[in-house]
């Protein structure tokens, strides 16, 4: 997948946060009363991601490595997480170093019951309309990993710095054949928080974050899924 200046241009910092000592409440009132102002600029949702991987679960290697070139590739969609998924979206996240981006593609319409298998997926990706290049890629990939959580949104009035806060997280287990959606752990106990802000506002950053009395994280959820329902 070759890169562009567009997509250069398109990277951006997403600091994350682990809230393990305040509850929901307590959270959403640390971030209403930032000296920032921020307001919430679409209502609550819940979000679902299936993740993809190389058998050989090599984007989840390269996280936990720290390597430098890092990607994820996800299939998101928003509100139920059974039934018939309407438009869908697929996401490859790509982290270079502190700063990352994503590339959008419209994904065909898809189910999510009991029995679930790649094979149905696969087959959805093979008549579908996105990119030979990106067919190819996802070639290699396979569903392992279905997360779910609840998620508010805040932003500045300038829109420069953007909040999300993830609460209610749910991970699932996926194999290739017949999924019962029955092997779930949940985290009702964590909160994420992320600040995220194009590469130009990094040097006022710091005014923003430090006012959050939140633990630096490292750690996605794709990272903490496959950690939760794995090992």
């Amino acid at each position: 997948m070759q890169m562009t200046q567009k997509d250069v241009d398109l990277y951006r910092y997403e600091r994350k946060f682990l809230v393990d000592q305040l509850d929901e409440h307590q959270t959403k009132a640390v971030i209403r009363r930032h000296p920032s102002l921020f307001y919430e600029p679409y209502p609550p949702r819940f979000v679902n991601n299936f993740y993809l991987d190389t058998p050989a679960m090599d984007n989840y290697y390269d996280n936990i490595g720290g390597s430098g070139d890092r990607r994820k590739v996800r299939i998101r969609w928003y509100g139920e997480l059974f039934g018939q998924i309407s438009k869908p979206i697929l996401e490859f996240k790509i982290k270079q170093g502190m700063v990352g981006m994503k590339r959008h593609y419209a994904f065909p319409d898809f189910q999510v019951e009991k029995g679930y298998c790649d094979e149905y997926l696969m087959e959805r990706i093979k008549d579908s309309s996105l990119p030979p290049e990106v067919k190819i890629i996802l070639q290699d990939q396979e569903v392992v990993l279905l997360n779910r959580y609840f998620r508010h949104y805040y932003a500045t009035r300038d829109e420069r710095y953007r909040v999300t806060l993830d609460t209610h997280l749910s991970y699932y287990r996926i194999g290739r054949l017949n999924n019962t959606f029955a092997h779930r752990q949940t985290d009702h106990r964590n909160i994420v928080v992320e600040l995220k802000y194009e590469i130009e506002h990094d040097l006022s950053a710091f005014k923003v974050s430090n006012f959050f009395p939140f633990r630096v994280t490292k750690s996605s959820k794709y990272v903490q899924g496959i950690e939760r329902v794995y090992f």
